[in-house]
């Protein structure tokens, strides 16, 4: 297996800018062991059955991308440096403290001791700068201040593929799953984005139950592997919570013969994670790494309802180890040859796991 396996070229027109209206409209491809089915969101309670169990993630997105200007700098060479560089910086992991792990555009005119006065009256410091590009922002006053002041003034850190001149308040919304709860992630878990309250509303009609999870999705979960051999990706680590009732509710589901469908890669990734090998459930709150590539072996999910991936990304290895390689292979034709629309507002496809 190599990283090369899970390639494929995808024209640019099939990634979708925004997502469909209403959101049930978005077009559903079922993937079975023996067939593929074209239906729509709205028709997600039809495959489903009656005790059938929904786990979704409850994250919410942070707004974390800030624009500004670069401030009073130290002196270099003798000479003090030019202020006023315009930076912009997607704010991705909490360090606690109002201390922030932060992508930054262009990084390399950010020096340590550096002072940015984003939009909205933030000012932080650049205190790190490491290996991997990313640099380390202590903002000034308490980090509850600085969530206040995010959801007013920031943009949604939207994924580099949906194009934006400038940021979009349509996207606050749009970018945000109707589950969203606890605020933590810096990347939506894009399979929620299709669900509305009347949908939910027909899925319960149905006997179809749903519990919530938390992973808060960082950037790691989305970037593309780049070694050869997919073994040597690291994944990045994610914080999640599975509480005591959700924890019961699957095991319970289970037992009695209901199937486990996992609304996203992230709800997955965290089940598979806080189980033993029986597939039994436990309560957990903590860190997790899971990668999950062809050969590994589910022990909770049945069915998996996910969008279209990225080629060479870790999700693409997911959704293929998931459902088998080959039959992803022929799904992703089918819906590039149907015009189906691609990644975060695109559409979806729900996944039976192969055996």
């Amino acid at each position: 297996m190599r990283t090369a396996d899970f390639d494929y070229h995808l024209p640019r027109d099939m990634i979708a800018q925004r997502p469909a209206e209403p959101r049930e409209a978005a077009r559903l491809l079922e993937v079975r062991r023996d067939a593929f089915v074209d239906r729509t969101i709205r028709d997600l309670p039809s495959p489903l059955r009656p005790g059938d169990l929904l786990v979704f993630n409850d994250t919410k997105v942070i707004p974390t991308r800030l624009f500004g200007r670069r401030g009073g700098s130290p002196a270099r060479d003798g000479a003090a440096e030019r202020s006023g560089a315009k930076i912009e910086a997607t704010l991705h992991r909490s360090l606690g403290h109002g201390i922030w792990r932060a992508l930054a555009k262009p990084g390399r005119r950010l020096r340590l001791g550096d002072v940015v006065e984003f939009d909205g009256g933030l000012s932080a410091t650049v205190v790190e700068r490491l290996d991997t590009g990313e640099i380390t922002l202590a903002f000034d006053g308490s980090e509850a201040s600085l969530y206040a002041a995010l959801e007013r003034t920031g943009s949604m850190p939207l994924p580099p593929y949906i194009k934006r001149d400038a940021a979009d308040p349509r996207d606050r919304e749009d970018y945000q799953t109707v589950f969203a709860r606890h605020p933590g992630a810096i990347a939506a878990p894009t399979a929620g984005l299709h669900f509305t309250e009347n949908l939910l509303a027909a899925l319960h009609a149905r006997g179809i139950e749903r519990r919530g999870v938390t992973l808060h999705v960082g950037t790691g979960t989305f970037l593309s592997v780049t070694t050869e051999d997919p073994r040597d990706h690291r994944m990045h680590a994610e914080q999640g919570e599975i509480t005591g009732e959700t924890a019961r509710a699957v095991n319970e589901t289970r037992e009695a013969g209901g199937r486990i469908v996992a609304v996203g890669t992230t709800s997955l990734r965290l089940l598979e994670s806080a189980c033993n090998d029986t597939g039994w459930v436990g309560e957990f709150r903590g860190e997790i790494d899971l990668f999950i590539t062809p050969g590994y072996r589910f022990r909770v999910v049945d069915l998996l309802l996910t969008n279209f991936h990225l080629p060479r990304s870790t999700l693409l290895m997911l959704v293929s180890a998931f459902a088998g390689m080959e039959r992803i292979r022929a799904a992703y034709a089918h819906a590039k040859r149907t015009g189906y629309r691609f990644y975060s507002y695109g559409d979806a496809c729900l996944l039976h796991r192969e055996t």
